[in-house]
């Protein structure tokens, strides 16, 4: 499909201030949004425990992992970001792009607003 790479604003969730605007690879393979540590860290973002991730490689690592606000396209969400290590890509992942509602419209390359959030049952 290509690369596709997304504007993103990271926040505190507890102090707005603090924030990053990141370009960042979109992943929808990744699950989590993956952001260097110190720059984690230098947000204010707390360590909420640990995760395994399973590699490329196939390799299981374990991974610090936090809570942060994302902005992209006008929407915010919260979710989990990994504190990634030196040498580590740092991509959008999955589990954040679902919460703002967003999806990559393969023609273009771009990320755009889902038609609607799938529902498995409404009243």
């Amino acid at each position: 499909m290509g690369q596709v790479v997304a504007k993103v604003r990271v926040s505190n969730p507890h102090d707005k201030s603090k924030y990053l605007d990141l370009e960042l690879l979109v992943d929808t393979g990744s699950t989590y949004t993956w952001i260097n540590g110190g720059r984690l860290k230098s947000l204010g973002i707390e360590i909420m425990g640990e995760r395994k991730f399973r590699t490329i490689e196939n390799r299981i690592v374990e991974m610090k992992i936090g809570e942060a606000v994302v902005e992209c396209l006008s929407r915010k969400a919260t979710a989990i970001v990994v504190f990634a290590q030196e040498g580590d890509n740092e991509e959008f992942g999955l589990h954040a792009l679902e919460g703002l509602g967003l999806e990559v419209d393969p023609i273009t390359k771009k990320l755009k607003e889902v038609e609607a959030v799938l529902a498995l049952n409404c009243i």
